[in-house]
């Protein structure tokens, strides 16, 4: 009873982190492509930059975790194993994070729960898989979701907060970043099937020491990276700074709770906890950050939440039943002992 109790104060503990954490940054990211900073009303345009600062604090935070709870490494993959995925997971979301000059929060957070789509697209026409009914009912609720969404106007009160509203280019970037995390997840499983005694602080360290060098490069290595402009702005503005160490802060540690969330509790139980998450972040800028969603942008979110809930159901069903099937055998081979 007690050991349940403990496994109960975890998940909530899990819950509660990712929830806060990645609503907040959520928050700070809205900010920082919304808010016109100084007198002046100045934008900042740079917003790219979130995505070399944020590679930056995992890869100290790594390095100080890896150091702390696991000084002795053995069996890791090595450093530069890292460097293809992290290519992807450099440009995927530098891409996100630019969809919200053009888009709205809301709609970036529908269009990257959107990952099925592509997937089930690929390996149907690549590798000729064959999905189930429920399964493209799942896909039908989510695309159908988004497309209405899209295609209802965002009220005048929304649109005025944009940087360079274009809904097609917004939803273009936000593809985009999914087809980049796609590789992106593909090349880390490989690694770790290679290496399966790497931890997730190591690839943390090496996502994050390879996407720190790419985006530098980007964003100092030539005139047009905006990284010296950045820079300035924050120290021209610096609430801005600080919306950005925020934002940082949250996301590294989002992803230590995220880690132990899979460790303690499986990759399904953190699907649950994120995509629960999503939603809450609509919410919270729906209402607390003033960008109201019409009547039928509300009906698209419910249609892509419906989806996401199913598909969540289907795997948990699926694991119940390879449970179930599974049990039998282990009591018969403990009653033959």
């Amino acid at each position: 009873m007690e050991k349940k109790f403990g496994q109960v104060m975890v998940l909530s503990v899990c819950v509660a982190g990712i929830w806060a954490a990645y609503v907040t940054q959520g928050v700070a990211q809205e900010t920082l492509s919304t808010k016109r900073f100084g007198p002046d009303g100045e934008r900042f345009q740079h917003l790219a930059f979130l995505n070399l600062a944020q590679s930056l604090m995992c890869f100290m935070w790594s390095f100080i975790m890896l150091n702390l709870l696991s000084p002795k490494r053995t069996s890791q993959a090595p450093l530069w194993s890292y460097w293809s995925a992290s290519v992807t997971n450099s440009i995927g979301p530098a891409c996100g994070i630019e969809a919200l000059k053009y888009i709205s929060y809301p709609a970036q957070v529908l269009a990257k729960s959107s990952k099925m789509i592509p997937v089930m697209l690929m390996g149907t026409i690549i590798y000729g898989v064959r999905y189930t009914v429920p399964e493209y009912i799942c896909t039908f609720l989510v695309a159908g979701g988004i497309s209405v969404f899209a295609l209802f106007k965002s009220s005048s009160k929304v649109v005025s907060k944009l940087a360079s509203p274009n809904a097609p280019l917004g939803y273009g970037l936000c593809l985009l970043n999914l087809a980049m995390d796609g590789f992106t997840n593909a090349t880390q499983d490989s690694i770790t099937l290679r290496y399966p005694k790497t931890n997730a602080w190591n690839i943390m360290l090496g996502m994050n020491l390879w996407g720190s060098i790419y985006m530098g490069l980007y964003m100092f290595g030539w005139s047009k990276g905006g990284g010296y402009e950045a820079v300035k702005f924050c120290l021209n503005h610096p609430e801005a700074a600080w919306d950005i160490l925020l934002y940082c802060l949250c996301g590294a540690i989002g992803q230590n709770f995220i880690f132990l969330t899979i460790s303690r509790f499986g990759a399904l139980t953190n699907t649950t906890i994120t995509t629960t998450r999503k939603f809450v972040s609509i919410l919270v800028s729906s209402i607390w950050k003033g960008n109201p969603l019409t009547s039928e942008q509300w009906a698209g979110v419910a249609m892509v939440f419906t989806g996401l809930s199913y598909q969540i159901y289907l795997k948990w069903r699926r694991k119940a039943s390879k449970h179930s099937h599974n049990g039998p055998s282990e009591k018969e081979s403990a009653k033959k002992k």
